[in-house]
């Protein structure tokens, strides 16, 4: 047995020496063919397959070789070559973990490769942009960019892109705790590579398969997979998968509690990010490693393996690894007993996580899912199109061979009389079971519109319902073990009391909202004052705005309008709140109004950033709600200004903005004047 294992040892080792002086002597014939007189076309291949044979051996030529394809492509000036040597250049920095570096660049491939019109160019450059995003761990844009890559693929049959882009997507899902859709997506993907012979998809399932099983807690299963993995990588020498297979490994003794076969793995993962010099990779074993420490109670060693991936994943804008720290120098400082601490590395976990998964970013991801999964349904209903407008073909020559025998045979007239009749009773069989069908599909999509309904009004409730809540509970555990004083609890209550306004305020307007797409909202038209209103809307928000700014009313008090109070009364509050979210502290908000003989011109004017003209065209539309941020980090759901405008045209009234960046906007409402 001894003797076997040798065997099989030296000829592993045999296999890679082997692999490795061919490698090297390929490399020496491709630098010795550039000194050679070469076509551009061919001088570029080149430079990018050097460039590829370099990666795991020596970076700094494998990016040496890349920079000069890039100038090379430069030079011709084609589409073609410009795309695939961008492309090149973006992997390359995405082997050092540089992943911003090359989303920039996977952009400039993408436009090259659109403007090419390759199918295939195309479709790299969307799989290439949507790694990009997974990796700094923007999902609903890396979820966009895969299913581009599908779709693409799909429609012109490329069935090896088609299923990477499937295993690319089961990644997202899995990053999004969905296991079993995610877990279906590989599946599928690894089907799809058996059939066309695809070996490489056979580990990479495996990775993936081990990792959602560590997730999961079924370390033992994780394992087993991910050692199949490896087995495979080493046979098609899979250079850039090994290391990420090694660190969910070590990932994997670390949560079974063997911290010696953690730490040892962890050393391996590293010793090949450093031949990358794979800075997110680093970042990413200080953090494992730390946590190795952390569980055996080394507080001082975990602290400064943590804090020395955490500046790293600063550095490249790793939002997702530095999440990561901030939770565990949170749980070290919480174990250290300095609640102070705790709670401050805590503050930034929670706003850095409400950031990265806030209701904007799943709200845009699940209008792709629901985009993707729509145009997989228009697809089979354009096949059934298909189907029938031949049979519509086939009843037309029919009705022609119809005609032509009546003519021919004037002894069948009363049978052909007798067919013509049926065929017409066929026909209003079938235009009733068209008006039916019409009907059902009807029903069907005011039943999908409610129920989307229904969706985002819980989608949205769960997430900012969340934030003050998270706040508030941290606050009191720290206070339960005397961690805060009365003046530091007070502090805190002042922002919780923030906190809890603008969730008054979302969920005000999330329940106007969907009484009216449900049609449940009546409107009851009256006499108002608006200057009454206006006044009384900037005494309740002076007293929640925690910025300086002046609010003044110059409606007079003449100006009388008629319409349903409530809902112009939320118009005025949510364009108030609107104009002193985007308004730096120190800002003026004038709330004026114009008599324009039939109706009153409302104006909310502020001297806030502005408007740019693109995101003009996007306020009020409510297929999409568009929010940002405002001067003081407020938050918002992107309902506000779509409420003001269905609520402004039920009472007979337009609405819309003029605004320059930098100087602020204006919001303009007309409101119907009393008949006399």
């Amino acid at each position: 047995m001894v003797i076997q294992k040798a065997t099989i040892a030296a000829a592993f080792f045999l296999l890679i020496l082997t692999t490795a002086v061919a490698q090297t002597s390929q490399r020496d014939s491709l630098e010795h063919l550039l000194g050679t007189n070469l076509s551009d076309s061919v001088r570029l291949r080149t430079q990018i397959k050097l460039s590829n044979l370099y990666q795991f051996h020596d970076y700094d030529r494998s990016l040496s070789h890349a920079q000069e394809a890039v100038a090379q492509a430069e030079r011709m000036g084609q589409y073609w070559a410009l795309a695939e040597s961008y492309r090149n250049l973006a992997y390359i920095y995405t082997l050092n973990g540089d992943y911003s570096t090359a989303l920039k660049y996977d952009n400039i491939a993408l436009q090259n490769a659109n403007a090419s019109g390759d199918s295939a160019s195309i479709t790299a450059s969307y799989s290439y942009l949507g790694n990009d995003y997974y990796d700094i761990g923007e999902y609903d844009d890396a979820y966009f960019y895969f299913t581009q890559s599908y779709r693409l693929a799909r429609a012109t049959n490329d069935s090896l892109n088609m299923a990477i882009a499937l295993h690319n997507v089961g990644r997202v899902f899995k990053e999004l705790q969905e296991y079993d859709r995610a877990l279906n997506h590989f599946a599928l993907s690894l089907k799809m590579s058996n059939q066309i012979g695809d070996k490489p998809g056979l580990p990479y399932y495996y990775d993936e398969f081990g990792d959602v099983m560590m997730r999961k807690g079924n370390y033992d299963s994780a394992l087993t997979a991910l050692s199949k993995a490896l087995t495979l990588i080493n046979e098609l020498n899979l250079g850039e998968l090994k290391p990420k297979t090694f660190s969910k490994i070590a990932s994997s003794y670390l949560y079974k509690k063997d911290f010696e076969k953690a730490f040892a793995y962890y050393d391996s993962t590293q010793r090949l990010y450093e031949k990358t010099n794979n800075q997110y990779g680093k970042a990413e074993v200080c953090l494992g490693r730390g946590i190795v420490f952390l569980e055996q109670d080394e507080y001082d060693d975990a602290e400064r393996l943590i804090e020395e991936g955490l500046s790293i994943a600063r550095r490249l804008n790793a939002r997702v690894l530095e999440i990561e720290c901030y939770r565990y120098l949170h749980t070290i400082w919480e174990k250290r007993g300095d609640f102070r601490r705790a709670l401050d590395y805590f503050k930034r976990y929670k706003t850095l996580e409400d950031s990265l998964f806030s209701q904007e970013v799943l709200h845009k991801l699940y209008r792709d899912q629901i985009r993707y999964e729509t145009e997989a349904r228009d697809m089979e209903i354009a096949a059934l199109s298909q189907i029938d407008a031949r049979q519509k073909d086939a009843l037309k020559r029919e009705e022609f061979i119809r005609n032509i025998l009546a003519v021919v045979f004037g002894l069948c007239m009363l049978l052909l009389i007798t067919v013509y009749r049926s065929g017409q009773r066929r026909k209003e069989i079938n235009k009733l079971l068209v008006k039916h069908q019409k009907e059902m599909e009807t029903r069907s999509e005011e039943l999908e519109r409610l129920n989307q309904v229904k969706d985002k009004f819980f989608s949205i409730i769960s997430h900012d319902l969340r934030s003050p809540i998270n706040a508030l509970s941290g606050i009191l555990d720290v206070m339960a073990r005397g961690g805060l004083s009365q003046a530091e609890f007070a502090e805190h209550t002042k922002e919780l009391r923030i906190r809890f306004n603008h969730t008054r305020t979302l969920l005000n307007n999330l329940l106007d909202w969907t009484l009216l797409q449900m049609d449940k909202l009546s409107l009851q038209a009256a006499r108002i004052d608006l200057s009454k209103i206006i006044d009384e809307n900037i005494q309740l928000l002076a007293s929640l705005n925690a910025k300086q700014i002046t609010l003044i009313n110059n409606v007079r008090e003449e100006a009388i309008a008629f319409a349903d109070s409530n809902t112009i009364n939320l118009v005025i509050r949510n364009l108030i709140t609107n104009a002193i979210k985007f308004t730096n502290d120190g800002g003026t908000v004038i709330i004026d109004a114009k008599d324009e003989g039939g109706h009153w011109l409302v104006s909310v004017q502020d001297n806030g950033i502005g408007i740019s003209p693109e995101v003009q065209q996007m306020l009020f539309d409510k297929t999409s709600p568009y929010t940002t941020r405002g001067t003081a980090n407020e938050k918002g759901t992107g309902l506000g200004l779509i409420l003001c405008k269905e609520f402004v045209e039920k009472n007979g009234g337009k609405i819309w903005v003029e605004s320059t960046l930098g100087k602020g906007s204006t919001f303009w409402v007309t409101i119907p004047k009393p008949n006399l």
